[in-house]
């Protein structure tokens, strides 16, 4: 039988780094059944141009129910649930490519942000339940983790518009964060069971709870 899919990205290594828990992630949740859909994987280059080739291709590829794009946030301590995209690259550093857009669209004449379109505060809630820290976002930066999740939620409303998506940030594995001292770091397995208890969400929640969840700052 056919199952209906998942479709899981994760990034490569990138800025002197070895490894990338997001790929990490994606790795261990390839395969596995959720809610009844089977979760296919994509890694993504840490490039912007091709990056969103690639990931255009994966959404063709696998004609996803939902879409979550993984990426690495060194020095969160939570795993951070993405709710707004911008359009707009201001990058710090050169992507893998030796590219460094300033000041830049992400996508020409689109609108100025997308949001997700999943259930952000009840995965939440359920990941919180389930004793992985989380918390709610409201920057994925500026660089091509931002840039990925524009570009998704773009592609997703003009080309898949029955499909869902979203963007999820994760800390630095133990090992990283070894190298990189005072900064906080996430277990695997936890990260992993995370972005499980995440697509399960997403799958069974139409629409998303009512919850407070803004901030002050």
């Amino acid at each position: 039988m056919n199952l209906p899919t998942v479709l899981l990205t994760g990034f490569a290594p990138f800025a002197g780094d070895t490894i990338n828990p997001s790929r990490e992630v994606v790795r261990a949740l390839a395969g596995r059944v959720i809610a009844g859909h089977r979760v296919e994987i994509a890694e993504l280059p840490v490039a912007f141009a091709a990056a969103r080739r690639e990931l255009a291709a994966a959404i063709d590829r696998t004609q996803p129910a939902l879409v979550l794009a993984i990426g690495q946030a060194g020095g969160r301590a939570c795993v951070s649930l993405e709710r707004v995209a911008i359009n707009l690259i201001d990058a710090r550093i050169a992507d893998n490519d030796s590219a460094q857009p300033i000041d830049e669209a992400v996508i020409a004449n689109a609108p100025a942000a997308c949001f997700s379109t999943l259930p952000v505060k009840a995965m939440r809630a359920a990941m919180q339940a389930a004793g992985v820290p989380t918390e709610l976002s409201f920057s994925a930066g500026s660089y091509v983790c931002n840039a990925v999740f524009f570009a998704l939620m773009h592609r997703l409303a003009h080309h898949h518009p029955g499909a869902r998506g979203g963007f999820i940030h994760i800390p630095y594995l133990p090992a990283q964060a070894a190298l990189h001292p005072g900064a906080p770091s996430m277990a695997l397995d936890t990260m992993t069971r995370g972005i499980a208890i995440a697509i399960e969400t997403a799958l069974s929640h139409a629409s998303d709870i009512r919850a407070i969840a803004g901030t002050l700052d």
